[in-house]
């Protein structure tokens, strides 16, 4: 059947034979991405998590994906480091996950991002001494309270964005990073948004957005600097998730509970620098991309004018 196909195609036009030929690798490539799809989403394999350490810090552990993080490495076998600026929040936490995973050992550190980030991080610093922290999650982080024009971002909600999301990652990591270097091995996580990644713009939330792209160019190139070294560096970018952060209480198919997230996050530890562990958002991602930027920008635009619209409604019946 393949030699009366080549012998057909010699008869036709130099112009059908390309167009043929282009067609054919088109699918192929494709096919190859779709199987590729399948495997890294159902069929790879998790990696051993221990492997990296016995300990993993978990900064921003009392609520959402961060808490979700924790139960989930807690079940994995691991001993835990919590970062997080309530200490009654941090016991609560700590005392549910005993509750149910006896066998883990727990340290808390008191540290409040918006606050004395130094002596935090120096708190970080002197916990982990000598401690097997094979594992970092960089979750911590804040947004708007709700959706707002760059000119009616406040001082101290401008401040505080640059300063728990970019600068309390930078320092943690640079925290933890030496004694993954000593034992030559370690993975670190960091926790960006499809904010900054999947969407060609993210309007009336700028900052916020600026501050995730920066993550993920930061794990980037932490991941090319020390991937001979033995540390995976990846970069998480979920689309929207349940939390309070999101303003979103119920789970859908599109919008994973933090449990859920969490889950299907630890399969992809240690693999590719960047990805989207929740597999329904792929999808998303793949409609966000096969259309023109202007339309995702416009529509984008509508979506977030009604959260702000929402948000100035529920401020104005707090002052009432």
């Amino acid at each position: 059947m393949g030699f009366c196909l080549l012998e057909h195609l010699k008869t036709q036009p130099f112009w059908l034979v390309v167009l043929f030929t282009l067609g054919s690798l088109s699918a192929l490539r494709f096919s190859l991405a779709f199987l590729q799809w399948v495997y890294v989403n159902f069929l790879r394999p998790a990696k051993n998590l221990k492997k990296y350490g016995s300990w993993a810090l978990v900064t921003g552990p009392t609520d959402g994906i961060g808490k979700a993080f924790a139960f989930q490495l807690a079940r994995k076998g691991l001993n835990l480091v919590l970062v997080g600026r309530n200490p009654e929040k941090l016991k609560d936490v700590s005392d549910s996950i005993l509750a149910k995973y006896g066998k883990t050992q727990i340290k808390t550190v008191v540290v409040d991002f918006t606050g004395d980030l130094d002596d935090g991080v120096k708190r970080i610093r002197e916990t982990i001494e000598g401690l097997d922290v094979g594992l970092l999650v960089n979750n911590v982080g804040i947004s708007y309270p709700y959706a707002r024009f760059f000119h009616e971002v406040d001082e101290e909600l401008l401040k505080n964005l640059i300063k728990v999301n970019v600068e309390g990652t930078t320092k943690v990591t640079q925290a933890v990073l030496p004694g993954m270097l000593q034992r030559k091995r370690g993975a670190i996580v960091n926790i960006g948004s499809g904010a900054a990644i999947v969407i060609p713009s993210d309007p009336l939330y700028a900052v916020y957005a600026a501050t995730k792209a920066y993550i993920d160019q930061f794990s980037r190139c932490l991941y090319v600097e020390y991937k001979k070294s033995g540390i995976d560096v990846q970069c998480q970018v979920p689309l929207y998730v349940a939390t309070k952060m999101a303003s979103i209480r119920r789970s859908s198919f599109f919008v994973p509970s933090t449990d859920g997230y969490a889950r299907a996050a630890l399969r992809w530890i240690g693999y590719e620098p960047r990805c989207t562990p929740y597999w329904p958002h792929t999808l998303l991602w793949a409609v966000a991309s096969s259309l023109p930027e202007s339309v995702v920008d416009a529509w984008r635009l509508r979506f977030c004018l009604a959260i702000q619209k929402r948000g100035q409604l529920k401020d104005s019946r707090k002052q009432e």
